[in-house]
């Protein structure tokens, strides 16, 4: 494996609000860059970006089979 630098990509998949989806993209940059006024460039070069699952491949099947099942189980505690 190469020591050089290159492009990495990490995924996460959460099932979530909109606005909770936001919550968790701002704690992501807030990780990557803590000091958001410093002068630029970065310390390490990033980037970060929110899609909605209707403009996703079908990476995250088994989390939307998670949340159903989750969602079931929640029901039913709740008689629902």
């Amino acid at each position: 494996m190469s020591e050089d630098p290159s492009v990495w990509e990490v995924r996460l998949g959460i099932y979530a609000t909109e606005k909770q989806a936001e919550e968790v993209k701002e704690r992501i940059t807030r990780l990557l860059c803590p000091d958001p006024d410093h002068a630029p460039p970065c310390p390490v070069p990033w980037s970060v970006m929110l899609l909605h699952g209707t403009d996703l491949d079908d990476a995250y099947e088994e989390l939307l089979e998670q949340a159903r099942i989750e969602g079931a189980a929640a029901e039913d505690r709740d008689g629902g």
